[in-house]
Formats: structure tokens, sequence, C-alpha cells
């Protein structure tokens, strides 16, 4: 073989040699290569579709904002991301929606910035219903107060042999119970509203009303249900062996005999509905009553009184079980 012949032999080798080396490196790596090549795109795509932001305004009380946020994450999962509205933040916002805990919140961020969308939750109907129907789609709400009949059904299902309710109030708050009185009729039951007005006449018009009714309903009516008559009240009510029923919670662990309540987890998945409803239209949905109620009850007042108190979830489902299907006043 001749020498000049040698050189093309040897570009020949060399070129095939890369073609292998080539052809290994791809052997090697061309998983890795095809991955980056298609995730590439899902990568940058993932960043642009991240999930919305909705901010909390915190009612103030730290364990309780962070229980209802944990329990908003719970039920938003990454459909949302929630985060802390700090002051500064509120002249900026336009579109970004504002969960309100309780009404000192609601009216913080109302007066900052009335153009922000807020989600009220902790409020009461009686509260936010004039907010919601000044700016439909822009505020809405869960109700906290427990619907009136819901909770004279209570009552009901603790005394089956009730027939009439008595309702303390003022002459301002009188109409708080007035759509009641009618639902009552349904369910074979007479209500009557008794006013009072001033301090000196709160328990000669007790006494009237409990000599009425078979129980005492109370509504959220902080003019006679507040810290200063609530003593007064329970006291005048167990020495005539009457009950009251409402309007809360706090006034069960105060002395009233059970009251109908809804779980932070029932309202967060309400508030949860509602968030995505308005990130997916820009509108909010009308307000509501969380979709389930649970009773606290007394049994030391029950048992004073000698009352027969059945377990809370049988009373919860009585309930349910008597209230009409299209009563809305009712909740769901």
């Amino acid at each position: 073989m001749e020498w000049t012949s040698c050189p093309i032999m040897y570009k020949g080798f060399r070129q095939h040699e890369e073609q292998i080396s080539r052809s290994s490196f791809l052997a090697r790596h061309g998983f890795w290569l095809l991955f980056l090549l298609f995730t590439a795109p899902l990568a940058d795509h993932s960043q642009a579709a991240a999930p919305p932001v909705a901010y909390i305004a915190g009612s103030g009380n730290t364990a309780l904002d962070h229980h209802v946020t944990q329990l908003l994450e719970q039920q938003l999962g990454n459909t949302a991301t929630l985060k802390p509205l700090a002051d500064n933040d509120l002249a900026s916002i336009r579109k970004t929606p504002v969960i309100a805990i309780g009404p000192t919140a609601f009216s913080r961020v109302r007066q900052a910035n009335r153009e922000i969308p807020v989600l009220a939750l902790l409020v009461a109907r009686k509260f936010i219903q004039s907010y919601i129907e000044r700016s439909p789609g822009r505020i809405s709400a869960v109700y906290y107060d427990v619907p009136l009949l819901r909770q004279a059904l209570t009552g009901k299902a603790i005394l089956p042999q009730a027939n009439r309710v008595a309702m303390l109030a003022t002459t301002e708050s009188a109409e708080l119970y007035e759509p009641l009185i009618d639902q009552l009729k349904g369910y074979d039951l007479d209500a009557k509203v008794f006013i009072a007005d001033t301090e000196d006449q709160l328990i000669p018009t007790l006494i009237r009303a409990l000599s009425y009714g078979d129980f005492l309903l109370a509504g959220p009516d902080d003019t006679i249900y507040n810290p200063r008559n609530i003593k007064h009240i329970l006291l005048t009510a167990y020495r005539r062996n009457r009950i009251l029923i409402g309007p809360s919670q706090a006034y069960v662990k105060a002395g009233a005999l059970a009251s109908s309540y809804a779980p932070f987890s029932s309202m967060a998945k309400e508030a949860s509905g509602l968030l995505l409803a308005y990130l997916s239209t820009g509108n909010f949905p009308s307000p509501v009553y969380p979709d389930e109620y649970r009773i606290e009850v007394n049994k030391q007042v029950a048992r004073s009184l000698n009352i027969p108190l059945p377990a809370r979830e049988w009373i919860a489902q009585s309930v349910q079980n008597m209230i009409n299907i299209d009563d809305p006043e009712a909740g769901p």
C-alpha cells in the first residue's frame, strides 16, 4: 500500500470513529435529551399557569385567623394561593379578591378601598346584606348567624310537646322575628314577640314572654342579649322552668340550653366555592348559609331543669328532617 493512500484511509477511519462516538453519545444520553426537549415547554407553561392569588384580611385573633386560613387552604388545594393582606396593599388592589374574617376586617377593607372584591366570613346576614345589595357580584359572604327557623326547630326537637315560642325584642329589633312567625305556622308552632325598650321593662316583659311560650328563642339581637342582660334573663327563665335556645354557642356556655351552629369546616367549604367562582368568572355568586349545622348543648342546665336531652347528633338530624326543602330562610 502506498503511503499517499494512508492519509485518506486515516481520514475515513476518523470519520467512522466520530460517527460511532456520536451514536454512542446519543445511545447513552438520548433519553435525557428528549426529556429536556419535551419538558422545557411544560416548565414554561407551568410557570405561566401559576394559581391565582387571594388575600386574607385577618380578624386580629391570631389563632382564629390561622385556623380559618388552614381550612381554606385545605379546601382550595392548588387552585388558589392565599396571602396575608398588609395595609399598604389596600390602595393598589383592584380585581384580586380579599377574604375578610369578621365584620371588623370587612369594614377595614371596605373603608380603605371600595373597589376591592370582598368575600366576608363570620358575619351576620343583617350586617352584610345592604353591602351585597349595593355591590352585587363584588361582595359576597358565608353567613355566620344561624337561621332563626333552624334555632326554633332545635327547641322543638328537644321539647317535642312545645307548640308556642316566645321572643324578646326592642321596637327596633322586632322586625328580626317577623318572617319567622309566618314560617313557624308550617311547623305547628305559634310565636309571639314581646317588646322591652328599656332596662326597667326587661324583666316584667320577660316574665310575660315566659308565661306564653314553651321556650324562649334568642336571635342575634345585641340590644337584648348582651353580657349585661344575659344573667338576669337566664335566672328569670330557670325560676319559671323555661329554657333559652340560641343565639350562639357562646350563650350555651353561659347558660342557654342549646343552639345550632355551623362548624368552621363547613363555612370554609362554602367560602372556597364562592372564591373559585369569582376567580373563574370575575363575579361572586350570591351569599350562602353553610351546608352543615351541629348542636351545642348545656347538659348541666338540662339536668337542673329535669329535661331529658337526646344526643346532639340526633337533635341535629331531627332539625334537618323537619326543615322544608323549599325553605331558604332555614339554610341548606
